[in-house]
């Protein structure tokens, strides 16, 4: 596949990226508002992320384009680079806000029929939009793109986290598996950002 080709395909993967997380973020973040839930929560939190960081890669896409030179290149992806480093930082910090109070406080949610069904739809299409944006990363030769596929990996495990939680308390009332759940996929997410913050210092090194 030629370069047009691979940078139309981008373009329409970040879009795609864009509208599912805008609607993931707002049924997230309400129902987790009404049930009291700290995963579903952070997980309307981690959509919101997910739109900055497709924002930021469809910046560095239509500003470099699919003929830009390596140097103007360059420097849009160490850009980029440093927008989905500060998105896994972000939501890490907003993790440790949320659930360590409500664990120290026993919060017991409320069953959520909703995040359980979105869970499960996210657990469908996250996964398959991370691999076709990893895929594409590779073709090519972003950095910034896979980066940003690693984040979408991280909201397919967030997907996963979410569902063990939500479910864990509406089969068994396990008040503490919500908060527990997001708190799991700290390590993750604060390696990631690690990663994509060496990548971006990597560059301007070599710039």
């Amino acid at each position: 596949m030629d370069g047009k080709a691979l940078h139309r395909r981008a373009l329409r993967l970040e879009w795609l990226t864009v509208a599912w997380n805008v609607v993931e973020a707002v049924v997230a973040i309400g129902a987790g508002i009404i049930s009291g839930s700290t995963a579903l929560i952070a997980f309307g939190v981690d959509s919101v992320i997910e739109v900055t960081s497709a924002i930021g890669l469809l910046w560095r896409l239509y500003s470099a384009g699919p003929e830009a030179e390596i140097g103007e290149r360059g420097k849009a992806e160490r850009r980029a680079l440093y927008v989905v480093a500060g998105t896994f930082f972000a939501l890490a910090a907003y993790i440790l806000f949320e659930s360590i109070p409500a664990l120290l406080a026993r919060e017991a949610p409320d069953t959520s029929m909703v995040g359980l069904v979105l869970s499960v739809l996210s657990l469908l299409v996250m996964p398959a939009l991370a691999w076709t944006k990893q895929r594409t990363g590779r073709e090519m030769n972003s950095k910034a793109l896979q980066a940003d596929a690693a984040e979408t990996w991280v909201c397919s495990w967030m997907s996963f986290s979410l569902l063990l939680g939500v479910g864990l308390n509406a089969a068994f009332g396990w008040w503490w598996a919500d908060s527990a759940g997001a708190l799991l996929m700290l390590p993750v997410i604060v390696w990631q950002g690690w990663d994509a913050l060496g990548e971006a210092r990597e560059q301007a090194d070599e710039s």
